[in-house]
């Protein structure tokens, strides 16, 4: 903490002494990022100090009796102000993921369900859609199939903003749905699924891809309705011949679908790093919150009773339609906290 105040007091007097344009904005980045930690660190030294006086007076025996029963009414209330302080300081000084403030591709697909199971990633891709307006987040399709009924068999969409994977992170898995299909004359609830991906956007400075590794084939664009018919080859097929990923694009543009599939290969060599890297420092990782096993049924959304379970961490809450509309906060701050509360628990078992 002291180290922390040490820095944070550097900072401030080399912004105040108008260094270079370059300079200034590296020490704004890591301003920004220190200054919730040390704004807090303060705020405990003071909590803590005031305790202090407050032992200090119920220690003398020359305080008179309205002061001391003024400090065992106080105290109580600085003594949990103080040790609320120390876990919010804790979580704000656990390691942090690096790619927690980067933008994200979101790829959602339709599973078992048949039609019914398209119009669920339609409805989970729409419901992701509006949660990010309402973050001021961009979302960007970069290429969709859709299902014959509506809907999508898969779409993938770049959602550019600060820290949205440390939002998304943990709606990688297994998105199960009950309802009753429009099309179900018997009322009938049918169970489909839809799988999500969020994988953290890489940069150039994240992965470098030779191009001796890739092999770039270009295809007939397909639309719906003909609407490519008299175009000329347009959809680019890259495939990453050391890993056997084959990414594709195909919209109207020859150079962009170049540029929008290389994106997609890079975020997924990308993620595929940060996975290995995560399995081999902890193979014997207990909470599944944020492994990212796409394969995990994660939640289930069940329409007749309007109540959705996220299955992780036992949570359920009937306010579907609501959910759907994009207001998801309360089940990404539930996921987030539990996964902090396991990541204190290992380092208190490390400390012990």
């Amino acid at each position: 903490m002291r180290e922390l105040e040490r820095r944070f007091g550097e900072i401030e007097a080399r912004m105040s002494a108008g260094p270079s344009a370059d300079v200034y904005v590296k020490l704004a980045s890591e301003y920004s990022e220190l200054q919730p930690v040390v704004s807090k660190i303060r705020a405990y030294e003071k909590a803590t100090a005031e305790l202090a006086d407050i032992g200090a007076m119920l220690a003398d025996r020359a305080t008179d009796k309205d002061m001391r029963d003024l400090a065992e009414l106080e105290k109580p209330e600085i003594e949990e102000r103080v040790e609320a302080l120390e876990q919010e300081i804790q979580i704000l000084l656990l390691p942090k993921d690096a790619a927690d403030e980067k933008s994200a591709i979101l790829e959602i697909r339709a599973g078992t369900g048949g039609s019914e199971a398209a119009l669920f990633a339609g409805d989970l891709f729409r419901m992701y859609e509006r949660y990010a307006a309402g973050k001021g987040w961009r979302v960007e399709v970069l290429s969709a199939s859709e299902g014959e009924a509506g809907g999508y068999k898969e779409i993938i969409a770049t959602v550019s903003g600060r820290g949205v994977f440390s939002r998304l992170k943990f709606e990688s898995g297994v998105h199960r749905v009950q309802r009753v299909p429009e099309t179900e004359a018997g009322g009938r609830i049918h169970t489909s699924a839809a799988t999500v991906a969020v994988l953290p956007e890489a940069e150039d400075i994240d992965i470098d891809i030779r191009s001796e590794d890739i092999r770039v084939d270009t295809m007939r664009s397909s639309g719906a309705g003909g609407q490519h018919v008299n175009t000329t080859d347009s959809a680019v097929r890259i495939t990453h011949l050391p890993t056997g990923l084959v990414v594709t694009s195909s919209e109207k543009s020859q150079h962009q679908n170049r540029a929008k599939a290389m994106q997609v290969l890079r975020s997924r060599l990308y993620d595929m790093e940060r996975q290995r890297a995560d399995s081999e420092r902890s193979a014997d990782r207990r909470n599944q919150v944020g492994s990212g096993d796409r394969s995990e049924r994660i939640r289930t959304y069940n329409f007749p009773q309007g109540r959705l379970t996220d299955h992780r961490i036992n949570l359920t809450i009937y306010k579907l339609d609501r959910v759907m509309e994009g207001e998801i906060d309360e089940i990404v701050d539930a996921l987030l906290a539990d996964y902090q509360a396991s990541q204190l628990a290992l380092l208190g078992e490390k400390q012990n």
